[in-house]
């Protein structure tokens, strides 16, 4: 049986907009086992950087977690205060920005940047942390590291930038890698580049990723299994088999249309009429109700409840059973 790595219970983080409190992520549930890697996916704004940036304790000032757990190797990390989320941040888990060109300082040498979690974590001294520092660059595929570690972020190219990314990540071996779009921005052969790399990780040092993407080719490529997110909430859950082949809620089944398919002759793709409704303005019941084909009044009228519907699966729709016939 899987060893869990992280248990994410009923968590709720929340925003301040103007005198008022909305909720970016409402009684999230998921857990990841060791060597797992769990895809997280959705459309911009339903909550999935959110969610990631509440598990790592990296909100912005005018936000809390207002409830829940995020358990990691058995503890806590939300009762954990400053001082001790800095020991956990980089050593038992670690994150991979959005936009590395944007994460890094450009202001900063790589080398002083990638060693400052060394140092940190590690009784090293300055010379040990310059060689971990060369090694982790060596095993994301930098083929000139010392070169490296002498520049500034804008001297290099953006999958140059990822890669070092992923070594600052990964320079203390964390048990949970947390990927927030790791190929976004980057042309495809090196995002292949990438995801062998994160695979090659996992199986190597049995690395728990959660994968957050909109891209569901990555989520088919790399994930053994795949939470939705919609509008701050889990709508579905499944393994990536189950997942495609018989998506139950209508959101899902959007999505999966949504993806171009080779060969498949279609001048046009269908799409998701409507967008992701403003936390402010949440609609009343089912929040998917307003762009979905399916919704009856019962779905305008009361929010469905997030239920197990077989084979470990779980979807929040009131006609899960008629739709997963359907599809």
């Amino acid at each position: 049986m899987s060893e869990k790595l992280l248990e994410v219970k009923n968590l709720r983080t929340e925003f301040k907009r103007d005198k008022t409190w909305v909720t970016a992520v409402n009684n999230v549930s998921f857990s990841i086992n060791k060597g797992e890697i769990l895809g997280l996916v959705g459309e911009s704004g339903c909550g999935k950087s959110v969610t990631s940036l509440s598990v790592m304790r990296l909100l912005a000032r005018n936000s809390k977690i207002s409830s829940g757990e995020v358990i990691l190797n058995g503890h806590d990390l939300l009762k954990e205060d400053k001082k001790g989320m800095r020991k956990v941040r980089g050593r038992e888990v670690a994150m991979i920005f959005q936009e590395p060109m944007n994460s890094l300082n450009p202001c900063m040498r790589i080398e002083t940047q990638l060693t400052e979690a060394i140092l940190l974590h590690n009784d090293f001294s300055k010379e040990q942390a310059h060689q971990r520092a060369v090694d982790v660059l060596k095993s994301v595929g930098i083929p000139e590291p010392e070169m490296t570690l002498r520049s500034y972020p804008h001297q290099l190219s953006g999958g140059m930038c990822q890669r070092v990314m992923i070594a600052m990540a990964m320079s203390c071996e964390p048990e949970l890698l947390i990927a927030d779009e790791p190929t976004t921005a980057l042309d495809v052969t090196i995002q292949a580049q990438i995801l062998e790399l994160m695979e090659d990780i996992r199986a190597k040092r049995n690395t728990g990723i959660l994968m957050i993407t909109h891209d569901l080719g990555v989520v088919a490529e790399m994930c053994s299994r795949v939470v939705v997110m919609y509008a701050g909430r889990i709508v579905e859950e499944a393994s990536v088999e189950d997942l495609f082949a018989n998506p139950k809620h209508p959101y899902t089944q959007g999505l999966i249309a949504s993806v171009p398919k080779l060969g498949s002759g279609v001048s046009s793709l269908p799409s998701i009429p409507g967008s992701v409704p403003d936390l402010s303005v949440m609609p009343q019941g089912c929040k998917f109700a307003p762009r979905c084909k399916y919704a009856t009044d019962i779905c305008r009228q009361q929010e469905p409840e997030l239920q197990t519907a077989g084979d470990g699966r779980r979807c929040r729709c009131h006609h899960t059973d008629n739709l997963g016939k359907e599809a």
